[in-house]
């Protein structure tokens, strides 16, 4: 059933995490042409779930749930971006800023948050794939690290230095 859409399914497979079947499956939920009916990647990303809740009230961020959504495509999602973590690059980087981010990985229920964040990335590059006809371009595991103007990145941490009473002194290494 899946030889009409053989091209669509080999692009999405090009994503990590992403088999035939998940690929199948997806394809099944939002079709091969999702711009058709989704205007931009974060109307599917609404629409699949995957959005991060926002309850702000007076300037007071609270906690937010994110929507239900897809009920079909969600546990798809989850599960690729379950695989996708398991492979070296750019959602791996992904889920680990965030694990961190959200209490580290002794917490579970960061590492459920920073899943559904792998998922939020994983609905947005399927949007732009199908779109595009392009397969995925994977910006690599140092993608967080190496995208800062090392300059930059320098006086951040020369006045962080400073601020906690050491003076400075800056010397270019010898190439």
């Amino acid at each position: 059933m899946m030889v009409p859409f053989r091209a669509a399914r080999d692009l999405l497979m090009s994503i990590p995490g992403l088999g035939p079947m998940a690929a199948a499956q997806v394809i099944g939920e939002i079709g091969t042409t999702p711009q058709e009916f989704f205007a931009t990647a974060a109307n599917l990303a609404s629409w699949a779930g995957t959005c991060p809740g926002n309850h702000e009230s007076a300037g007071k961020r609270r906690s937010g749930r994110r929507r239900h959504g897809n009920q079909h495509l969600q546990p798809v999602l989850v599960e690729a971006a379950w695989s996708a973590v398991r492979h070296p690059g750019y959602l791996r980087s992904l889920y680990h800023r965030h694990v961190m981010q959200n209490g580290g990985y002794r917490s579970p229920v960061a590492k459920k948050k920073a899943i559904v964040t792998v998922a939020h990335a994983m609905i947005v590059i399927i949007w732009h794939v199908l779109a595009t006809g392009k397969p995925y371009h994977e910006l690599g595991e140092d993608y967080f690290t190496t995208r800062k103007d090392p300059e930059k990145e320098a006086q951040r941490l020369i006045a962080k230095l400073e601020a906690l009473g050491h003076k400075v002194t800056v010397e270019l290494a010898p190439a």
